[in-house]
């Protein structure tokens, strides 16, 4: 089966027949959850954001001291550490936490500096019974508690019992634990809203990770993030998903400036304005061909007469992702199992809502670089809850030169990602090279990237 190259419609404006978000949910047979009805957004105004942004090491410091340090980030699920001792190294810029699960069962963490000469206690993820320093044998247990100061006698200036690890701030949401390093900083429940009453329904922490891959990308953290907030780069980079996917068309809404969440709703199993007269089975056939989230099998499938290419990939998707999971998912809406439901939470974690298979990225600096960053796919798969969940996956990194397409676990996204990375490059090359110093953005479809920036000005008094 081949599918037909989407044939292109020139055109500066929405063209009033093209369906937006809430004309979909109106055709929607089944009851529509009130938090896809919100649509709001802020005028952020339109001033130009300084290049710098995104090259200056100068800056990078800034966001370092005053942001990284301050704000809320996913370390990890709590699946990948299940068991007394298990624990994760999250390194950010040049700080690191260790994350472990204590013998009480609660989530700890604390800086990766022993108090001693600051030789990081764990330079890799495993499971251990105490954090001993492999300098020197300074040890402590699982909750911070000094536990081995050597040559006593030489240190007593220093008292064991006051000799603790210093702790990071963690809280838990969805299945996913976060870390923050300010003391001081606001309650993870209050920062993540709205995400919590959006995702009760779809019960993330139900979920397993069934597939992380990581690669580092020639390309600032935040260039590399803002690829993924907007779809209206659909029509040049990714033109083979046009013919079922609304661009032009998307919902972007930012529920409160000063809050730490946005999203984006990008209508699947529709063609892209820019298409024109793709027939219902057209999109179908694309589908099936390219799209590596809605379960069209690999056979081709023939569309009813009278009925819509999104209502059958609904009934389909509804079938399938239901008996994935042991639900009967009869009454979700199509927007549910089709669409992708982007959220943001500032700085650096975006999961994807709905019941089908949830999209997670997470971005971060790759070391002090302002050049590069870490770009992180996960996939978290549902399971019947009569049924042990699977263990989660470990980290597949590919190398710096290797191609997203050489993660076969990612199936068709690997090469929409493969074509992401042909732009990020030289996006950063031209960042370096502006004359202005400035990137200008769309008022409206780049609104999520404004409210970014905004809430970075923020955090580095800027």
């Amino acid at each position: 089966m081949t599918t037909r190259q989407a044939t292109r419609r020139e055109t500066d404006q929405l063209p009033p027949e093209e369906p937006t978000i809430q004309d979909l949910l109106d055709q929607e047979t089944r009851p529509v959850p009130d938090f896809l009805r919100e649509t709001i957004n802020f005028d952020l105004g339109n001033d130009p954001i300084p290049a710098e942004r995104y090259t200056s090491e100068a800056f990078h410091r800034l966001e370092v001291e005053r942001m990284w340090t301050k704000v809320w980030q996913m370390a990890c699920r709590e699946e990948e550490i299940p068991e007394p001792g298990d624990h994760i190294v999250y390194d950010i810029a040049d700080k690191s936490i260790l994350v472990v699960r204590t013998g009480t069962g609660a989530i700890r963490a604390y800086h990766n500096s022993c108090l001693h000469r600051g030789r990081q206690l764990r330079s890799e993820d495993g499971s251990v019974n105490e954090f001993r320093c492999p300098f020197h044998g300074f040890t402590w247990d699982l909750e911070g508690r000094m536990t081995r100061l050597p040559t006593t006698w030489d240190f007593p200036h220093v008292a064991p019992d006051k000799f603790c690890l210093p702790e990071v701030k963690v809280g838990t949401w969805g299945g996913f634990v976060f870390i923050n390093m300010d003391p001081d900083c606001m309650p993870l429940e209050e920062y993540l809203k709205p995400l919590p009453r959006h995702f009760e329904r779809w019960d993330l922490a139900n979920a397993y990770k069934a597939v992380h891959v990581a690669k580092v990308v020639p390309a600032n953290w935040k260039a590399t993030a803002e690829a993924f907030m907007e779809a209206f780069h659909s029509q040049d980079t990714h033109p083979q998903i046009l013919v079922y996917t609304g661009d032009i068309n998307s919902q972007y809404d930012v529920f409160d400036p000063d809050g730490m969440v946005n999203r984006a709703i990008h209508a699947m199993a529709v063609p892209s304005p820019y298409v024109e007269k793709a027939t219902d089975q057209e999109v179908v056939d694309a589908i099936v061909e390219t799209s590596g989230r809605m379960d069209g099998g690999t056979e081709a499938l023939e569309v009813p007469e009278g009925k819509t290419a999104r209502a059958f990939m609904g009934d389909i998707n509804r079938r399938v992702f239901g008996q994935m999971a042991g639900e009967d998912y009869s009454d979700i809406t199509d927007c549910e199992v089709l669409d992708a439901i982007v959220y943001n939470v500032f700085p650096n974690f975006a999961p994807w809502g709905g019941f089908n298979p949830n999209i997670i990225y997470r971005w971060r600096p790759n070391g002090n670089d302002p050049n590069s960053c870490l770009m992180e796919v996960m996939i978290l798969m549902r399971f019947p809850k009569d049924q042990e969940r699977p263990a989660p996956v470990p980290v597949h990194w590919l190398g710096e030169d290797e191609p997203w397409t050489n993660a076969p676990e990612l199936g068709a996204l690997g090469a929409v990602f493969e074509q992401d990375m042909g732009n990020l490059p030289y996006v950063q090359r031209g960042l370096r090279a502006s004359e202005s110093g400035r990137v200008q953005l769309a008022s409206y479809q780049e609104s999520r990237i404004r409210h970014f920036h905004y809430l970075l000005g923020k955090f580095v008094g800027e």
